[in-house]
Parts: structure tokens; sequence; C-alpha cells
């Protein structure tokens, strides 16, 4: 039997406020084909999923505090207990609206990389509104 303990996973911290920690996939000694998931604690005021898109469908679900989903052209905050689909291809962001961290769930699938964690990490993260669509109206900002 294998398991993942988030006791035991360290994750990694990204420079837009995140820590994700890989529960299926990446650094995760359990390892599917069809899908990874990963737990994510968005810091208090700004800690952010930042604009990005992937050729995987993906979710999120929110499992405290209160987050702006950005998707497309869509904006909206999410609270404790909401998921979210996010189509292959599409454009989104998570942003904490919150005093507190929050925290969310992702699965994705099929199994595989992102592009954007090495592009974040790498400061090479297309831009919203410049080599990415923009952000939709009134939405917090990238974080860079």
């Amino acid at each position: 039997m294998i398991i993942a303990d988030l006791k035991e996973i360290a994750g990694r911290t990204y420079p837009a406020r995140r820590r994700t920690q890989n529960l299926v996939g990446g650094a995760s000694p359990i390892q599917a084909s069809h899908f990874c998931i990963g737990y994510v604690t968005l810091e208090p005021n700004g800690g952010q999923v930042p604009w990005h898109n992937q050729d995987q469908e993906e979710v999120y679900f929110l499992l405290d505090g209160a987050a702006e989903m950005c998707l497309g052209e869509e904006r909206r905050v999410l609270t404790a207990g909401q998921a979210v689909f996010i189509p292959p291809g599409v454009f989104h962001q998570l942003t904490n609206v919150g005093d507190a961290p929050a925290h969310m769930i992702y699965c994705y699938g099929p199994a595989g990389d992102v592009a954007h964690w090495r592009q974040e990490l790498d400061g090479t993260l297309p831009r919203a509104g410049i080599e990415a669509p923009p952000l939709p109206a009134g939405a917090r900002p990238q974080a860079s």
C-alpha cells in the first residue's frame, strides 16, 4: 500500500505566495497515469495560483477561506466547499482574498507536469494582457 501523508510532504513554495504539496504525481510517493492531485496553501491577502493555462482539464476545490477565481473572461469569488471546473486551454487564476491562509485541492488529468510551475520559478510566466489574454475586468493583478 502506498500512502501520501501531507505531514511528510515538504512541497514547494512559489513566488506568488503559495505552497503546493503533491498528493498524486510530482514528488508524491503515489503516481497515477490519468490524474494528479495536490494540496495548495494560499497565503493571506493575495497568495495566488497566477494566470496560466494548460492542456489538461482541472478542478479546483476550495477547502476554506475565500478566493477570487478568474476563468477566461469570468471572475467570481469562491467560498469554502465550492469546486470549479477548468477546461483544457482556458486561462485561469486563483487569488486568496481573505486575511487568513486559504487551502484548496486541485485535480488535473491526464497526469504530467504543467508548464506554469517551472515558468513561475524561472520568471517566464506569460503576463496577462501581454503574452497571455487579459484578466477579467476588476480582477486582482497577476503575481509577478
